[in-house]
């Protein structure tokens, strides 16, 4: 395996302090532009709503802005909260965006919600919470609706009835199934589909999940072998405490999710450093944060995400650049950001 994984981008649309939608998106897809030129080889939108913080509420919207925007880089959803939708609305989404972009679409599935329970209620308004119940089944159904030949459902009547996510496919999505526990990694091994480590959000029980994964895979049409790559949250500056800096607004807000606290947009640096001085509100995460994350100069990064794509066996890592702004850096671009993923290829 190469000592150099290949590297994607997992991007959450943040909202910092005073930012607009309209200008967190703007940034989002300026960092989309620049991670195809800079040869990046997938970027996946997450999928969470009603936070203050996070702009990336429909993974499929954002990846057709960004499709149009570039010429190379794979697109798609880190990933789809699948309990949240209609299997047949996901499949004719992102059947519509392999007829846009063909040959650069992936459709990453999840099973978590995405949000608090009342968003999920609202969310769900046309189904029931048994929907999660019916994950794997759901599964099958976007993988035969995105098909050339579709699915053929059987009526209770007898009859059948086929059923297209679009009339005449000549390509589908990479369909990946994601997630932070034992279910998803069986599951995924039991469809013969590859996997996603959601190692960004929760490490822990990252060396279960991919062994169950692999060990348990059962080839398919879809797939010969297991593939998998892992999610990071990352870093890059010109400096340790440039990096430190912008970690602390991410911290902040990890604190506050943690801890159940009410969530407000991303504090800028400057704020953040204030309001810690004052409340303490991430020490009893920073270290965490600290030994999970990849937070430092380009070269230090570099071989840390080295390293830990060689100790799990992985040729690719997805960054989730997650570096917060200084106050005089511009609403519609993400500086730190952009740096990170700069200094990542340099």
């Amino acid at each position: 395996m190469s000592t150099s994984p290949a590297l994607s981008v997992l991007d959450l649309v943040p909202v910092r302090t005073g930012q607009t939608s309209v200008q967190a998106v703007a940034a989002s897809l300026d960092l989309a532009v620049r991670a195809d030129r800079l040869g990046y080889h997938r970027y996946w939108f997450a999928e969470h709503h009603n936070m203050p913080a996070v702009a990336s509420t429909t993974p499929p919207v954002l990846a057709a802005a960004a499709a149009a925007r570039t010429t190379r880089i794979r697109l798609g959803s880190g990933g789809v909260m699948l309990p949240n939708h209609s299997p047949l609305v996901v499949a004719e989404q992102f059947a519509a965006l392999e007829a846009i972009a063909p040959g650069r679409i992936d459709l990453g599935i999840g099973r978590a919600p995405g949000s608090d329970p009342v968003i999920t209620q609202l969310l769900r308004m046309s189904g029931t919470t048994s929907d999660v119940d019916k994950f794997p089944e759901h599964i099958r159904d976007i993988i035969g609706f995105l098909s050339g030949e579709g699915a053929t459902l059987r009526l209770t009547s007898g009859g059948t009835y086929d059923v297209h996510a679009t009339p005449a496919a000549t390509g589908t999505p990479e369909v990946w199934l994601l997630g932070s526990s034992d279910y998803s990694a069986q599951l995924a091994a039991a469809f013969g589909l590859p996997y996603v480590f959601a190692n960004h959000f929760s490490g822990e029980g990252l060396e279960r999940a991919v062994d169950l994964y692999r060990t348990q895979f059962q080839p398919s049409e879809h797939l010969a072998a297991p593939r998998t790559f892992l999610t990071a949250n990352v870093i890059a500056a010109a400096s340790d405490a440039e990096a430190e800096e912008r970690m602390l607004p991410q911290a902040r807000m990890m604190a506050r999710l943690r801890g159940g606290r009410p969530l407000v947009a991303l504090e800028t640096v400057e704020q953040a450093a204030a309001a810690e001085a004052n409340d303490g509100l991430a020490a009893p995460v920073l270290d965490g944060m600290r030994s999970r994350s990849f937070v430092g100069t380009g070269p230090n990064v570099r071989d840390r995400l080295a390293a830990f794509a060689e100790r799990y066996n992985v040729d690719e890592i997805m960054v989730s650049p997650v570096a917060g702004a200084y106050d005089a850096e511009p609403m519609d671009r993400g500086d730190g950001r952009i740096q990170t993923l700069e200094l990542l290829v340099a």
